[in-house]
Formats: structure tokens, C-alpha cells, sequence
């Protein structure tokens, strides 16, 4: 065998499986399921990374990503949201999380509290109003133009949307499984 040969077979040789960050996982009955969580592992990572630094150079700097969410939730359709209401939309448990988020965009006079019955609401200040404005403005300039330049097809992206939606049913589920095991 000629070097030239060995070089092209060794090259031949290098098989590349799925990109998994854990192999041992990627050995079941469905590897792609394996796969598909390091990307969400890396896309939840630069999201993450992505909406504070995001909402730093809209002004408010030193917010975790959930504040980030949570703000995003409460701007939603401008409408007073309730403790419950912003757990049941972000699809977190643990209610605490979410007050110790409330009270640091609070410090950063972003909300104003009211009351709907018996029960306390949250709704965005004006600057509450004014930073969710800048944090769009920065996205649409830095994120969404990227997005877009990158000829990212509107209709695939909407469809991946609704399969992570579907998969967060079974990973529920199955998490609701393990808690009783």
C-alpha cells in the first residue's frame, strides 16, 4: 500500500456518528434523542449567554436569563401577570424562582405591583416598558438580521418550534415517570 492509499483509507476510515455529548446515552434504542439534547444543550447555553448580554446592552445589566424571561413574560400582551400565571407560561416549578426574580427587576424599578381580587399582580413601569423596547430593538439588529441573512427558512423554523414544544410533553411526562420511581 502506497502512502497515498494509506492516507485515503485512513480518511475513508473516520467514520463521524452522531454528535452526542454523551455517548453512553447515544447507545439506546434511539441515539438521534441523544444528539438532539447536545443541541439543546449548546442552543440553551448561547440563548442564555444571548438574552443577558442582550439585556446588558439594553441597559439593565446583571440580570440571570430567567429575570430576562420573566420580564419578557410580564411585557407580554401588557397585561398584569400573577406569580402562578408567569410559572404556568415559563413551565417552572419552583414558584420561589420566579418571586426572587420579581423582586430584583423590582430593585431595578422595572415593575409596579397591583392586585386582581385577592391576588398580587405585576406589570412593567415605563422603564420596565422602555428596556423590553431597547432589548427588541438590539435583537432585531444583532439576532434577527443574522437569523435572516443566513437565508433560515421561516416555515422550517416555526415547525422545529412546534416539535420542541411537543418534546417538552414527553420530557414532562417522563419526568413525571422518574419522580415516582
Amino acid at each position: 500500500m502506497t502512502k497515498a492509499e494509506g492516507s485515503a483509507k485512513s480518511g475513508a476510515d473516520l467514520t463521524l456518528g452522531p454528535i452526542v455529548s454523551s455517548a453512553h446515552l447515544a447507545s439506546g434504542a434511539l441515539p438521534v434523542l441523544s444528539e438532539l439534547e447536545f443541541g439543546l444543550i449548546l442552543l440553551d447555553h448561547a440563548f442564555e449567554r444571548w438574552m443577558v448580554r442582550c439585556m446588558a446592552a439594553a441597559g439593565v445589566p446583571d440580570l440571570s436569563p430567567l429575570d430576562v424571561l420573566v420580564l419578557h413574560t410580564i411585557a407580554h400582551r401588557a397585561r398584569a401577570k400573577r406569580v402562578a400565571d408567569i410559572c404556568l407560561v415559563l413551565n417552572i416549578e419552583d414558584t420561589h424562582l420566579v418571586t426572587y426574580s420579581l423582586k430584583k427587576l423590582d430593585g431595578y424599578k422595572l415593575l409596579v405591583s397591583g392586585k386582581k381580587g385577592s391576588e398580587k399582580t405585576v406589570s412593567l413601569t415605563a422603564r420596565g416598558e422602555e428596556m423590553v423596547r431597547r432589548y427588541r430593538k438590539v435583537r432585531e439588529a444583532l439576532l434577527v438580521q443574522s437569523v435572516k441573512s443566513a437565508g433560515m427558512d421561516e416555515k422550517r423554523l416555526s415547525e422545529i418550534a412546534a416539535l420542541m414544544r411537543a418534546l417538552s410533553g414527553h420530557y414532562d411526562q417522563a419526568a413525571r415517570a422518574a419522580a415516582s420511581l
